[in-house]
């Protein structure tokens, strides 16, 4: 018998209780041996669950499970950095193996983490970090050690996918959409992690860090939200054959990594532009395997919980062959990441100007000043004394982008840049 404790009994933790609840003869028969939760911390022992579970199992003391000699898995899934690093770093120093969800943690610290418990002998497990429920952290340490890695695309933070898909295919203005993502239970009420981007930056740099070998400083990783995207924005991109996705993108360049989270124009022939709602989707390139993608549900109590307990399988696995950290990859100390004012890429800009005459030529001249060569320049909608303009560049470096702007908005008859959205291909 292999005794598990439990750090948190929110929706994840819930879960996890609830698969062994239903499914621990199947699990059984697969393992050859039974899980047992001996203890799981809460903050409120009287608190009202949603899942069924003996309450002398509970507990508000820590230490109950970290400092048991007879529980050898921890399962971290209070989320945050606070107080959950404590813990498993407690844990390891106490020589347990930790399953963990935490995409924060394991982003900034997981370094610290990872060398620790390769020093004490014990296994960190964090399958469901990204992605909840799609299998990627095995695969990218696993299926894909023979391949040099590199490009890494994802949708991989859900509630952002849910309102631009309501945007798209219903019309809805992003405030709406977000209402009614929060209603369902997919945005949180306070959605800043997740629509400004932060999400997906945690979990892009723990890809990161297995598809190209390096320590990833998660701030080193630019980092844009879905907040300023409009459903005239995705109207335009529907027109031009593109859809707009906040991606996570990771490449591996002569000079070091492409690392960004940023809205993007993407071909609607492209596999992730037919990723929608609150699925996501993972698009590799390696230089033996080609382009694979991997699609499912990113985030959600069941298939969270689902890759946690796939986690606390494998660690048992380990456990009764007599080996730890069976997987071991050599980093690098450090690969720089690129500058994002050096990153090329082609752009759609939405200007709002004043519609008199050679306010497009006016335009147009401040780019050709900078550079910046334009595939099409369209006046959009008139309404009264004002008009729209939508610029397509070709391929050009981010920087002269940005001085160029700066020109462009000091023109007298430009009244807005409204939008700047880079394409990805």
């Amino acid at each position: 018998m292999i005794n598990i404790g439990i750090l948190g009994l929110g929706t994840v933790g819930s879960g996890i209780i609830r698969i062994f609840n239903e499914n621990s003869e199947l699990i059984k028969k697969r393992i050859g041996d039974k899980i047992n939760v001996k203890k799981v911390l809460v903050r409120d022992l009287h608190k009202n669950r949603d899942v069924e579970i003996d309450k002398n199992l509970l507990t508000t003391n820590p230490d109950d499970v970290l400092q048991d000699p007879e529980i050898d898995i921890v399962v971290e899934v209070i989320g945050g950095i606070n107080p959950a690093l404590d813990f498993v770093l407690k844990a390891i120093e106490n020589k347990k193996h930790v399953v963990t969800a935490n995409k924060e943690m394991m982003a900034k610290e997981g370094w610290e983490i990872l060398t620790l418990a390769r020093k004490k002998g014990v296994d960190v497990y964090y399958e469901a970090s990204v992605a909840g429920g799609i299998p990627i952290i095995r695969p990218m340490k696993e299926s894909l050690t023979a391949n040099k890695i590199e490009e890494i695309l994802g949708i991989i933070n859900g509630t952002t996918n849910y309102i631009l898909t309501k945007m798209a295919k219903e019309g809805k203005e992003y405030e709406d959409a977000l209402r009614e993502a929060q209603n369902l239970g997919y945005a949180e009420a306070d959605p800043t992690s997740d629509v400004e981007g932060y999400d997906a930056r945690y979990k892009l740099a723990i890809l990161a860090t297995l598809a190209f070998g390096t320590k990833v400083n998660v701030m080193d990783i630019y980092t844009e939200g879905i907040t300023r995207v409009t459903k005239t924005d995705i109207k335009y991109a529907e027109e031009l054959g593109y859809a707009i996705k906040l991606l996570a993108i990771g490449r591996q360049r002569k000079d070091g990594l492409e690392l960004r989270v940023h809205p993007a124009f993407i071909e609607k022939n492209h596999p992730l532009a037919q990723v929608n709602d609150v699925f996501n989707g993972i698009f590799i390139k390696g230089n033996a395997i080609g382009e694979i993608m991997l699609y499912g549900r990113g985030a959600g109590q069941m298939p969270t919980a689902s890759a946690v307990v796939a986690d606390i399988i494998d660690i048992i696995r380990n456990i009764k062959a007599g080996t730890v950290n069976r997987v071991v990859s050599e980093y690098d100390d450090y690969i720089p990441v690129i500058d994002m004012n050096s990153i090329v890429s082609r752009y759609y800009i939405r200007i709002r100007v004043k519609d008199k005459p050679g306010v497009m030529a006016s335009i147009a001249k401040v780019f050709g000043d900078h550079g910046v060569s334009l595939q099409s320049i369209i006046q959009k909608d008139t309404k009264g004394e004002e008009a729209e303009i939508v610029l397509f560049t070709h391929d050009i470096v981010e920087k002269s982008i940005s001085d160029a702007l700066v020109e462009v908005r000091l023109i007298p008859t430009v009244i807005k840049v409204e939008s700047v959205i880079r394409e990805i291909r």
